[in-house]
C-alpha cells in the first residue's frame, strides 16, 4: 500500500482492489440492500465495472443479491469478522496470564488456535534464558497430531472426523517419536479426553517436549489451547497443575462456567 502526500490514508495499489474496497464501504453505509445504479454513483464506478466486481463478490459470498440489480454485505463477511473476533478476544484474555505463568515457570508459554488440518501459533510468552531455542514462532502452523494443543482438538472431534483426519494428512511425521499410526493415535486421544491434557514427546522437534490444556469459550466448546514447551529433560510434572488454572482462568474470562464434579 502506498501512502499519499499529506499523510492522507494509504491506498491499495492494486486498483480493482482498490475499487472492491469501495463498493464494500458504500454496501456497508446501509443496512438494507442497494440499487446498482445507486452503488455506481456513490463510488464513481462506471456501472459495467461496478455490476463486474459486485458479481465476483457475490460468488465469494462477501457480497449478497437478494433480487436482480440489488446487493448488500454477505454472510461471508460476518463469518470472516467472528472469526476474527474469537481470536483477538482469546489472545486479549490469554496475554497476561501466560505472561504470569511464563514468570513462574522461565520456560515458554504457547497460545494457539485450530484452523483445519493444523494449529496456529497466536501468541507465545518466553525468554532468551529458558535454554531453549525458540522455533515455532507467531502466525507458524503445525499438523494437528504432532502438537500438544492439535491433540486437544482432535480428541474434541469423534471417531470419523479422525479417522478422515488420518487420511486426509497420512499422519506425516517429523521426528522418530512422531505418531503415524491411527490405532497409536486414537489411544493417544483417550488419553486426552480422560484426562483433559495432551502431551508431545519429542513428536514435532527433537529435543522439546509439550503439554497442553484447552481454553474454552461461554459456549463450552474448545477454542484454543495453552501449552508449555520445555527441553525434553526439563519438562516438569509440577508445572501441569499451573497451565491448567491458568487455561481456566482464561476460559473464565471468556464467559466459560466449569462444572464442579
Amino acid at each position: 500500500m502506498k501512502k499519499t502526500a499529506g499523510g492522507a490514508a494509504p491506498k491499495p495499489t492494486i486498483q480493482v482492489i482498490e475499487r472492491m474496497f469501495a463498493l464494500i464501504d458504500v454496501l456497508a453505509s446501509r443496512e438494507d440492500s442497494m440499487q446498482l445504479k445507486e452503488i455506481s454513483e456513490r463510488t464513481g464506478l462506471h456501472p459495467s465495472t461496478t455490476h463486474r466486481i459486485l458479481n465476483d463478490l457475490t460468488l465469494g459470498r462477501f457480497v449478497d443479491r437478494p433480487e436482480p440489480g440489488s446487493y448488500r454485505l454477505g454472510m461471508r463477511l460476518l463469518e470472516l469478522g467472528n472469526l476474527v473476533k474469537g481470536r483477538l478476544n482469546v489472545r486479549d484474555a490469554a496475554l497476561l496470564p501466560m505472561r504470569e505463568l511464563h514468570k513462574q515457570i522461565q520456560q515458554p508459554v504457547n497460545l494457539s488456535m485450530r484452523q483445519g488440518d493444523e494449529i496456529v501459533y497466536i501468541e507465545r510468552a518466553y525468554s532468551e534464558r529458558s535454554g531453549m531455542q525458540v522455533v515455532r514462532a507467531i502466525g507458524a502452523r503445525a499438523p494437528l497430531h504432532l502438537t500438544s494443543t492439535g491433540k486437544l482438538f482432535l480428541a474434541a472431534d469423534d471417531p470419523p472426523r479422525v479417522r478422515a483426519y488420518a487420511t486426509r494428512t497420512g499422519l506425516a511425521g517429523h521426528t522418530r517419536n512422531s505418531i503415524t499410526q491411527l490405532p497409536v493415535l486414537e489411544r493417544e486421544l483417550y488419553k486426552a479426553r480422560q484426562h483433559g491434557i495432551a502431551r508431545d514427546n519429542e513428536e514435532l522437534e527433537l529435543g522439546v517436549r509439550c503439554m497442553a490444556a484447552g481454553i474454552y469459550d461461554d459456549q463450552d466448546r474448545l477454542v484454543a489451547g495453552l501449552s508449555i514447551s520445555a527441553p525434553a529433560d526439563r519438562l516438569d510434572e509440577a508445572w501441569l497443575i499451573r497451565l491448567q488454572a491458568t487455561a481456566a482462568e482464561i476460559s473464565a474470562a471468556l464467559g466459560h462456567h466449569q462444572e464442579i464434579t
